[in-house]
């Protein structure tokens, strides 16, 4: 009787450990072994992520994103662009929908108590959008007025701390939240400048005020609990890399963000 329960203890150890081999914890060994890795992007943050008339996905974020897949599969198509928006990246990265985030995300304290990030790669700094004619030349003359944020930004964070009385309007979508204010819905339009810039570019019915009010460090989001690191490890090696080379100065220079 005895040695019938070793023997059954024995097999379900067994049991046990070849589950654990077949469903390893570590993402990069779970990527590798699907042959593809899911990116989460933006699909209206030109020239971030977006669709091109063809309705392709194009942007800097996405040749970041194929860069990483042909890093690691030696095939910069073994990647599957899944759409997120600021409200909802980092819950379909935390669900597992997605392996990694790349949709113009900036490192900031209060989301690195549930992401892990790479070293940035990319600097962006928050901008004032207005219209043409607007007297608005200031942070603080938006008390009182009808501001566009996009929902889960670090801008609707900034706003909220530095214009407490600023009346916010939020969208999840910037090509949403541009087109409101040039209707007329709203004073103004905080974003990362060189989102604005690409909104606004060749319009002249807008304009961006010059004064910067934040640092934004973009950089590739992961899941926190250690079973990211070896990935993470991998594409900081990447960036870091791509930078010492020049060819990440090369790729911001063609989606005209250098």
């Amino acid at each position: 009787m005895f040695k019938k329960l070793i023997c059954t203890l024995l097999l379900m150890t067994l049991i046990v450990c070849g589950c654990g081999k077949s469903n390893p914890k570590d993402d990069l060994e779970n990527i590798t072994a699907r042959g593809k890795i899911i990116v989460g992007v933006r699909n209206d943050t030109k020239p971030f992520g977006y669709k091109d008339i063809n309705g392709t996905l194009q942007g800097y974020d996405i040749d970041l994103a194929k860069a990483i897949a042909r890093d690691i599969f030696g095939d910069e198509e073994a990647v599957e662009f899944v759409p997120v928006n600021a409200s909802n990246r980092i819950s379909k990265l935390n669900s597992r929908e997605v392996d990694i985030v790349i949709a113009t995300m900036s490192i900031t304290d209060q989301r690195q108590l549930v992401v892990d990030f790479s070293v940035p790669y990319h600097v962006a700094g928050q901008a004032m959008l207005v219209k043409e004619g607007s007297d608005i030349t200031a942070l603080r003359q938006l008390n009182n007025r009808k501001v566009i944020i996009i929902y889960g930004s670090t801008g609707e964070m900034s706003i909220r701390r530095n214009v407490p009385d600023a009346v916010i309007i939020g969208y999840r979508s910037y090509i949403d939240g541009f087109n409101a204010l040039k209707n007329g819905e709203a004073d103004a339009m905080i974003a990362d400048d060189t989102i604005l810039l690409n909104l606004a570019l060749d319009d002249k019915s807008v304009k961006i005020l010059p004064k910067r009010y934040s640092r934004e460090p973009y950089a590739v989001a992961f899941r926190r609990g250690g079973g990211a690191d070896s990935l993470r490890e991998r594409v900081n090696f990447l960036i870091s890399n791509l930078l010492a080379t020049g060819k990440l100065e090369k790729m911001q220079k063609k989606w005209g963000i250098k």
